[in-house]
């Protein structure tokens, strides 16, 4: 089974959802990338499973993206801080509309995720997105360890980025070895 199978298989179809939000912002040249957990697992060794696609579009864009997305058959619901879209599998599209992250689309890279070609936040975006999310108080508990997860995951595949961890994360994650 291809990556691209297990990705369809384990969201019902999620393939046809991402692909046709990835062609929606690349044929009306949106800058964009993906972020959260979908860019966690470009960068980190060892992938997860997950049904969410987050994404941040350049900050003139946002409006222009939802209406492509509507077009394209997407349903959504608004909130105070995203966008949410919902295609015809279990895949969750969250369009932030955060503030912190509106300069990501500009430092991402090309990527394959699951067999589709997509972009995603750079390395250090990443984990200072990872970071932000840890670090908001009124995410659920359960979404704050896994945000320390990817965290952790993050620096055991690049010890480098350790310096960029504050105290209170050096205090919980163990500093990886540098490999030779």
């Amino acid at each position: 089974m291809t990556a691209k199978q297990f990705y369809d298989w384990q969201t019902a179809g999620g393939t046809d959802d991402v692909m046709r939000l990835v062609d929606c912002l690349e044929r009306a040249d949106i800058e964009w990338c993906a972020i959260g957990g979908v860019a966690v697992n470009h960068w980190a060794a060892e992938p997860m499973v997950t049904r969410d696609v987050d994404v941040v579009v350049a900050t003139d864009a946002v409006e222009r993206a939802v209406k492509l997305l509507e077009e394209a058959g997407f349903k959504s619901e608004r909130f105070a801080w995203s966008v949410n879209f919902l295609g015809r599998s279990k895949v969750s599209i969250q369009l932030s509309t955060e503030e912190f992250y509106r300069e990501f689309p500009s430092r991402s890279v090309a990527a394959d995720i699951h067999g589709i070609l997509m972009r995603v936040a750079s390395l250090e975006d990443t984990l200072r997105g990872k970071i932000e999310a840890w670090r908001d108080a009124e995410r659920r508990q359960s979404k704050r360890i896994k945000d320390l997860g990817d965290i952790a995951r993050l620096v055991e595949s690049h010890p480098r980025l350790w310096p960029m961890l504050p105290q209170e994360l050096q205090g919980l994650i163990e500093r990886p070895v540098e490999k030779l």
